[in-house]
Parts: C-alpha cells; structure tokens; sequence
C-alpha cells in the first residue's frame, strides 16, 4: 500500500507554485485527506506550533466554560426547588383550610402523573417531600444561596435526617463549599459534623460549588432536574449512544481482524454544517474504510441515507486510489425488516444494518463478510450493554 500522510495542508485559494517554499498563511487548514468544495474532514494542527500563550487562554476558557454551564444548571435546579415548594406550600394551606387526607394526595400524584407524564416527581411519596420542604423553610430562603444551589436528593436527606432549619442550613452551607454529594451529606450528618467543628454560620457567600466537586457531577444528572426540564430522554439516548461506541470500539479492536481505529466523532465540515461520524476504522485486509453509525432508538429510512452520506464522504475525501469502497456499518436497537429492504433497494453502496437482538441484513459484497464480525458476533458483544441502562439517581 502506498503510504500516505494523514494529513495535508490546504490553500482556500490554489495560486502557482514559486520556486520557493510556501509559507502558510494565517487562515491556512489542515485537513485529513483532500477537499472538495467547502466538504472536507477538518484536522487540528499540533500544539508544538501554536503561540506560547495558546495554553493560558484553552485554560482559562474552559474553566469559564464550566462555571457557566454550572450556573445554568444551578439556575435550573433553583426553579425545580421553587416549582416544589410552591406545590408543598399548596398543598400545607389546603390541608389546614379543608383538612385535605393523604387520600387527596394520592389522587393529586395520579393526576399530576397523568398531566405530565415525562415528569417523574409527582409519586405520593415525592409530594409528601415538597410538603414538608415547604414546613421547613420560608418561601425567601429557598431560592437564596446555598439551599437553591442543593440538588433535590440533597434536600430529602437534610429533611429526613436533621429537625432544625439551624442544622440545616450548616450542612447545606458545608455541603456548597465542599462539593459533597448526596451520600457524603448523609454520611456527614451520621458523624455529627456540625458539632466537630464549630457553631453554624450565620452568612452564605453566593459562590459557585467546585466544578469538579461530587456535587456539581451529581447536579448535572439529577433525573429530576432533567424531567422538570423535559431533556431526560435525549440524555439517556445519549448515555446509551455514548456506551455502545465505547463498546464497539473496544470489540472491534479485540476481535483480531484487521480493523484499525481511525476516530470517533471525525469532523465531516460544510460551508453552514458539521457533521460527526460515530466510528471510523480502516480494515487492513480489505483495505478499505468502515464508517459505523449507532443509533439508541429504531431503524428510520433517513439513516441510511446519512450513513451513505458519510460513507461517500469518505470515499471521496480520505479513500486512497489503490482502497476499496467504504463500507458503511449502522447499529440500530431494533427494525423492521421490509422498512430496511425499501430503505436499501437500489442501493449498490456496501452498507450494512445489524440490529441489537435480530437479524443483519446486508448490501456487502459477498467476498467482505467473511472480514468483518459476524451477525452473532456482533449481537452477542451489543445486547448485554444494550439491555443495561444508564445508572441514574433512584426516583420517587
């Protein structure tokens, strides 16, 4: 095979060679492979080359980066705890007007359910919380630093272990500044840390968690927030996507077949659109390309095409003349058979769909199959992490 950089240098404007070196311009790109139009896979260049003090601005962006997203967040969790405070002040006020039962809590966490059911915090159990979240702090304190910036977890171990709004807001202020998680608070308020170390502060400051505390990690996963917020799904799916690649990646690796790693996430760019391929491998004996695309949910027509479009992509871009065509790999939880036969006829392209517990049906040139992982193969590594879903926090 003819050897070949990875990547080459790309003029915007071609220009005749002078019998000089080129000096590359400052909006010069790298690229992999060749462009075509404004298509090509994106290349970044190495840190050896960049100006001295590239390191303190990615430092200091990133660390903005997440202060904001943490804000956001902490913004969003401070709703969610007035949303549920708010619910257990109404429900406080018409116990003692109407002398409403738990009888009248039941039918309002069934109905409530019924109204929203994306949400998952309306059990009776959960209202019983927001009642006496509200029973134990003025309506100002909860949206104040630090209680607002607790996630709900943190709050039902504050309520069913400490009985004064004093205690309370110690642990709450400690639980800030040290970062501590949900398990840590409880383990905290075991060991009596309040009385191990000092009198209860009078004064929060309004700053931040560590953005690399327990805290702020368990913040960015609480199932409740992203319920309230309606983005629970989507982050599952995403979990899920992001398992399997991870998996498939180790696999294929393991398998001894022949398959190198190339990327994942490889940056396919257009003038107004990014593209991002799961998984790229190079198969050294078939000496050809292999996009795969994961898909948490059922096979939809309008995969294939993208995985086809990937797939050409990288034909045109990154195949070597003496390479065979790119086959195209889509993973997919389920599908129906005839819906993949309409989506793939015609389609001379080598394009596979495997789902995780059925058949694979494939356009493969009958010569490449015995290269690449069998359909058992394939569906005995996928289904067992398939099957496992994303640990998240336990719901009520």
């Amino acid at each position: 095979m003819t050897c070949r950089p990875p990547c080459i240098l790309h003029q915007p404007d071609p220009m005749p060679r002078p019998s000089r070196a080129l000096v590359p311009t400052p909006d010069a790109r790298l690229t992999r492979g060749r462009k075509r139009g404004d298509a090509h896979f994106p290349a970044a260049p190495a840190h050896a080359g960049l100006p001295g003090g590239y390191g303190r601005l990615l430092a200091d962006l990133k660390q903005r980066i997440s202060q904001q997203r943490l804000r956001v967040v902490l913004a969003s969790n401070a709703a969610l705890l007035e949303l549920y405070a708010d619910i257990g002040h109404a429900i406080l006020s018409r116990q003692s007007a109407e002398g409403w039962g738990a009888k009248v809590v039941d039918r309002l966490a069934v109905d409530l359910k019924a109204a929203f059911p994306d949400m998952t915090g309306f059990s009776p159990r959960n209202l019983k919380y927001m009642r006496a979240f509200a029973n134990a702090w003025p309506r100002t304190a909860i949206v104040q630093a630090p209680l607002a910036q607790l996630s709900w977890n943190h709050h039902q171990a504050l309520l069913d272990k400490l009985k004064t709004a004093n205690d309370r807001q110690w642990y709450a202020a400690q639980a800030i500044q040290h970062g501590w998680s949900r398990n840590i608070l409880a383990l905290q308020i075991d060991g009596q840390a309040k009385r191990r170390h000092g009198k209860a502060q009078s004064n929060f400051a309004a700053t931040l968690p560590p953005t690399t505390s327990d805290l702020a990690t368990q913040i960015f996963k609480d199932p409740y927030l992203f319920d309230f917020l309606g983005t629970a799904a989507p982050r599952r799916e995403a979990e899920l996507e992001q398992g399997l690649i991870d998996h498939i990646q180790r696999f294929l690796l393991e398998l001894g077949q022949g398959f190198a790693f190339v990327g994942r996430q490889v940056h396919l760019e257009f003038a107004s659109q990014d593209h991002y391929l799961d998984l790229l491998f190079y198969h050294l004996r078939l000496r050809c390309y292999v996009v795969i695309e994961l898909k948490a949910g059922a096979f939809e027509p309008g995969h294939a095409g993208q995985l086809n479009m990937y797939r050409a992509a990288v034909d045109d871009l990154l195949r070597h003349p003496d390479d065979t065509p790119t086959i195209g790999l889509l993973l997919v939880k389920n599908k129906n058979r005839v819906l993949v036969e309409y989506a793939l006829a015609g389609c001379s392209a080598p394009i596979g769909v495997a789902a995780w517990k059925t058949q694979l049906t494939q356009r493969l040139p009958a010569k490449l199959r015995t290269s690449l992982p069998s359909v058992e193969e394939i569906e005995a590594e996928l289904t067992p992490i398939a099957a496992a879903k994303p640990r998240t926090t336990k719901k009520t």
